[in-house]
């Protein structure tokens, strides 16, 4: 008993020692635990609003700003002791000990969200993306055929194929065959770039060599595309329309624009296109008898799928994306990195995570 009464004894005071090691012990796991938090619900509130752009909902962005962990461990001890004895004759006294003791934990997180509004909803959602960024992207090794379809609507007046087809021409079979060769290029170290000295616009460059598979796919591309055939570097400005034959002119798309293309992949319940609850479905794409695989997959159902990469509820039903569909997963991914890229610089705090170590 004396044993069990100095373990009560002991224990609040080892709880309150331990409060010494809260901060550094937590912080590890606060630190991945909130990351995966703040991406997982990043990745639910990026399709979620792709399928409210589909049912002709409004896309509402809501940053996380800031994440605040605060943690306290309090005890108490409270012993008392007293005589205590018979009221018979000659009966003994005894000593009686009283022990109690308590100690709490809490941790009560503070996070700040931001919905992006206004002038930087606007410049984030509705400027085209910079050709700049495009041929950077192309040249950091990200694939051609992947970035081009996403991004950008005609090079040099060859027609992308957009979500809603009642928003823009047909699409033109010879922009997939750029593609194609802009792709073997890529894939072979053919394309370069680099900035003018006042870094106003970015050259393309396509590189010699002696290969005679690569040099007839640079000549089909610069034949495709209307490009000097002798000419070794040209300028990339946003536009329709080129103005010279060493220019690439491309008509770039807007992060809504890109949203709402990529929203024509999800599968729609039936009942809800006879209802007219959403737009219809994107058919599959087939250009001059060439069919075009799509950039993603989104699939729908009463039920949650149990091996979804993500997924959420809309309109009584889930909506997700396999987590064995690598082409669909790395798109998505992507996506959301394309996001953050044309994200402005406003004087809004970058998510935080502020973890007390005493």
């Amino acid at each position: 008993m004396k044993i069990f009464k100095l373990g009560l004894l002991l224990l609040p005071l080892a709880l309150l020692a331990g409060c010494w090691r809260i901060g550094p012990g937590r912080l590890e796991l606060d630190r991945f635990s909130y990351s995966a938090a703040i991406g997982n619900s990043w990745k639910d509130e990026m399709l979620l609003n792709l399928v409210k752009i589909r049912y002709g909902d409004t896309p509402i962005f809501l940053g996380v700003q800031s994440v605040i962990s605060q943690y306290s461990l309090a005890g108490t001890i409270n012993l008392s002791g007293g005589w205590n004895g018979n009221s018979l004759p000659n009966s003994p006294w005894s000593w009686v000990t009283n022990l109690s003791g308590n100690a709490q934990y809490r941790d009560r997180p503070t996070i700040s969200f931001a919905p992006m509004t206004g002038e930087r909803f606007a410049k984030s959602m509705l400027t085209p993306i910079p050709p700049t960024a495009v041929v950077s992207l192309l040249q950091a090794g990200f694939p051609a055929r992947m970035i081009l379809r996403l991004s950008v609507q005609s090079i040099n007046g060859l027609q992308n194929q957009f979500g809603f087809q009642a928003k823009a021409p047909p699409p033109d079979e010879r922009f997939y065959q750029s593609l194609d060769l802009i792709s073997d290029l890529q894939q072979n170290n053919q394309l370069g770039m680099r900035t003018t000295k006042d870094a106003s616009s970015v050259i393309l460059t396509i590189g010699e060599t002696q290969d005679e598979n690569l040099r007839g796919t640079a000549e089909a591309l610069r034949e495709l595309l209307g490009l000097d055939p002798s000419a070794k570097e040209f300028s990339v400005v946003y536009g329709a329309i080129r103005s010279g034959k060493d220019e690439i002119a491309m008509l770039t798309r807007s992060m809504l624009d890109v949203l709402t293309d990529l929203s024509g992949y999800i599968e729609i319940p039936s009942r809800h296109l006879a209802e007219k609850r959403a737009f219809p479905s994107q058919p599959a794409m087939n250009v001059a008898g060439r069919s075009i695989a799509p950039l993603f997959r989104i699939h729908s159902g009463p039920r949650k799928s149990d091996d979804a990469f993500v997924a959420v509820s809309y309109h009584d039903q889930w909506f997700w994306l396999d987590d064995r569909d690598i082409d669909s997963k790395l798109t998505f991914s992507f996506l959301m990195f394309m996001f953050a890229l044309v994200e402005t610089h406003d004087p809004v705090p970058t998510p935080a995570i502020t973890i007390p170590t005493r």
